[in-house]
């Protein structure tokens, strides 16, 4: 039986760095890429050391089920890794985002991944791990980045109920919460035709450090989530005692928002 890792995302940010650095912690026979952009994909197998298959899909699109499962079902592989790293949010009061991009927001971040890992789960054996990046942004309620953190909130609890459910088959499930970090989610996220929301950023990190982190983090056992840096393990510390009314206005005041 074929062992694999499918990784979500794959084609830009913190995705492309786990299928960069997949071999610092294990070794599969294949890694599914999924991603939209097919040419990126290519590209990214070409510099893998594993076997790659490139898979082009649009997760906001429901019947993306569909190729996966029959995928799944035509191989019937060993799938030791999943990574949900698909995902986007952007910036703005909820009223000024469009239907479109507010409901897309919770098809990619929420919807994509419980659907996923719902096919899955059944290729799945004793040893495997499963992977969703939620976001330090799970942990409060965020004004003007409203859906975007629902959605992370949503990845978080489900991750963390999960991974009990599933214990008891030896599969491990850990939600990794990056803080702000460089990657071309920033590209769809803020509007370039008027001011910022976020205008302030206590801390930036590189897609390389939360990946290192995760693979770091998978190696403490019973570990669930993984919340990578210091300056983002304080700001989750703090928004978990101060009054969430409080720690949204803290949020508004930094930013300069009403």
């Amino acid at each position: 039986m074929k062992s694999i890792a499918i990784i979500t995302g794959a084609s830009s940010g913190m995705g492309k760095e786990y299928v960069r650095t997949l071999s610092s912690h294990g070794t599969y026979d294949e890694v599914w890429v999924i991603a939209r952009n097919a040419e990126k994909l290519k590209e990214l197998a070409a510099e893998s050391e594993f076997e790659i298959k490139v898979v082009p899909l649009d997760l906001t699109d429901i019947s993306f089920t569909e190729k996966i499962s029959a995928l799944l079902e035509d191989e019937k592989p060993n799938v030791k890794l999943l990574i949900n790293c698909s995902g986007f949010g952007k910036f703005d009061a909820t009223e000024n985002i469009s239907l479109e991009d507010n409901v897309g927001m919770v098809d990619l971040n929420c919807r994509a991944v419980v659907a996923m890992t719902y096919i899955v789960l059944p290729y799945m054996s004793s040893g495997s791990e499963i992977i969703e990046i939620a976001s330090v942004a799970a942990f409060q309620p965020i004004p003007y980045i409203n859906v975007y953190g629902a959605s992370k909130a949503f990845v978080l609890s489900f991750s963390r109920a999960l991974g009990r459910e599933v214990k008891k088959r030896g599969i491990r499930v850990m939600a990794v919460c990056p803080f702000w970090t460089k990657t071309a989610f920033f590209d769809r996220a803020i509007r370039k035709d008027k001011d910022a929301v976020v205008k302030k950023y206590a801390a930036m990190y590189e897609a390389s450090f939360i990946v290192k982190e995760t693979w770091k983090a998978l190696k403490k056992k019973n570990k669930d989530v993984c919340i990578p840096g210091f300056t983002a393990k304080m700001q989750v510390l703090g928004v978990k005692i101060l009054p969430h009314k409080l720690v949204m206005s803290i949020w508004q005041a930094q930013q300069k928002l009403k």
